[in-house]
């Protein structure tokens, strides 16, 4: 069995090294560290070349700049050689058995279709000292597994996330892609299965650089002081999600089953319709959010489309 771990690095010096030392210290022993540094300006580089140096399974790549899901990209096409494939971001920190655990859920399941597996994960401060104990529980209240449930929001976060051979084959562009471990999350969904398994596998750090991050009481006063971003920035997420799950539409369509196909169609073009018709979508396929009250916000929003930018 070929394990792929990828790791995309920008700017990193500060963690990249905690990073690498806790993958070098899993329990599951067999594996390929990739990195490909998104050109980075600082020392990350020159640190992870150290570890290169004295590990022969680590592997380094220099390359411009293109961003986080098309580095990403890059790392699982052009390295499109395994069984399984592990993302890792470069500021988290693996708890010793996390490859051991998620690597022992594969034999579960049927891995000639495509399939994404995820795990929970500690909140941490940047020092790791915890602060949430489940991140599922305290942001998401539950993991998603099914595709209704995932076109709307996500649960999976990309670094402790798996996908399996047959999945990294499906990738094949990034334009109207949210985020990685979003779009593979519904790819997985709708054409195989996305599986979770309810155990924390690693520490995620929360600090200044996140390119994303955990919901923290900043963030949210922030859009409590602003309503306007609030607005803007739901129904961004709103046709972003829209976009994305257009994608499955235009690569995936003969292999998606008719109610997939229907549902999906319905989520894409649900701003289009008659407001009557709105409210019947939302009720026949229960679109809807993790949460409830964000279920409430979000349905009130598809059916007044109050604040919104787009066509009416």
């Amino acid at each position: 069995m070929r394990v792929n771990i990828l790791m995309s690095t920008y700017n990193g010096e500060k963690f990249v090294a905690d990073q690498i030392e806790s993958i070098q210290k899993q329990t599951y022993t067999d594996w390929n560290l990739i990195i490909r540094d998104d050109g980075s300006i600082d020392r990350t580089c020159e640190i992870v070349d150290d570890f290169v140096s004295k590990d022969n399974r680590i592997k380094l790549i220099r390359a411009e700049n293109v961003g986080v899901i098309k580095s990403f990209h890059e790392l699982v096409t052009d390295n499109n050689n395994a069984d399984f494939y592990f993302f890792a971001d470069q500021d988290d920190y693996w708890l010793p058995e996390k490859l051991s655990v998620m690597l022992e859920e594969t034999k579960k399941h049927d891995n000639s279709k495509p399939v994404m597996y995820y795990t929970d994960l500690k909140v941490t401060d940047r020092n790791l000292n915890v602060t949430s104990e489940s991140m599922i529980r305290s942001q998401s209240d539950h993991a998603n597994t099914k595709l209704v449930q995932e076109l709307t929001e996500n649960t999976v976060t990309g670094g402790a996330s798996m996908i399996n051979h047959e999945l990294a084959q499906l990738w094949q562009s990034t334009n109207d892609i949210i985020m990685h471990d979003w779009y593979l999350a519904i790819v997985a969904a709708a054409l195989g299965e996305l599986v979770y398994i309810d155990q924390p596998t690693h520490l995620y750090r929360q600090h200044d650089s996140n390119v994303l991050g955990a919901r923290t009481l900043s963030k949210r006063i922030k859009k409590w002081t602003h309503p306007n971003l609030w607005f803007e920035k739901y129904w961004w997420l709103i046709t972003a999600s829209q976009k994305q799950a257009q994608k499955l539409l235009t690569e995936n369509l003969s292999l998606m089953s008719e109610d997939d196909k229907a549902l999906v169609t319905a989520y894409v073009n649900i701003l289009a319709e008659p407001k009557a018709k709105r409210r019947q979508i939302l009720e026949q396929y229960d679109l809807r959010k993790n949460k409830n009250y964000h279920t409430r916000i979000f349905r009130t929003l598809i059916i007044t489309k109050f604040a919104y930018k787009g066509k009416k």
